[in-house]
């Protein structure tokens, strides 16, 4: 299988795995595909603590593979070098990513989670501003002590 090829946890799952390589493309052609159909497309940031090996009985599936399987199956998940997870958020506004992500870390064994996010065309005017937006926002969330979540306005 090469590494364009998406991994997809479980055939019930929701979003798909992606590299970071394919997930900017996919941001890429997402904003344009916004553009030309005039809908909104979000991206979250998300850097979270899970805990400890210790507490946990039997082995679980990895950070991005649980989200993967708890979001829509239009929506892409990466682990991105600029943050351990990132998501994007096919048809969400800026409005809609706070609940989005809170509900996936209520699902998750967190210790901290610090997010991000920005949404297209409401924060950002291309892939790139939205990248850097998320990518900042949750810099500053981690920053300011962890467990917070900041959009880009």
């Amino acid at each position: 299988m090469s590494k364009w090829h998406s991994f997809r946890p479980s055939p019930d799952a929701g979003a798909i795995v992606v590299d970071d390589l394919l997930f900017r493309f996919l941001v890429d052609l997402e904003v344009q595909k916004a553009q030309r159909l005039r809908y909104c497309v979000s991206l979250a940031c998300l850097s979270v603590e899970v805990a400890s090996a210790q507490t946990r009985e039997p082995p679980r599936p990895s950070l991005t593979e649980t989200i993967a399987h708890d979001i829509r199956g239009s929506d892409v998940v990466a682990q991105w070098a600029p943050a351990p997870v990132a998501l994007l958020l096919i048809g969400a506004e800026t409005t809609h990513v706070p609940s989005i992500l809170r509900r996936l870390m209520a699902l998750l064994d967190t210790t901290t989670c610090s997010a991000g996010g920005s949404c297209y065309p409401k924060t950002a005017a291309s892939a790139q501003d939205m990248l850097r937006q998320a990518v900042d926002s949750m810099i500053e969330a981690k920053q300011d002590g962890g467990n917070r979540l900041y959009v880009a306005s």
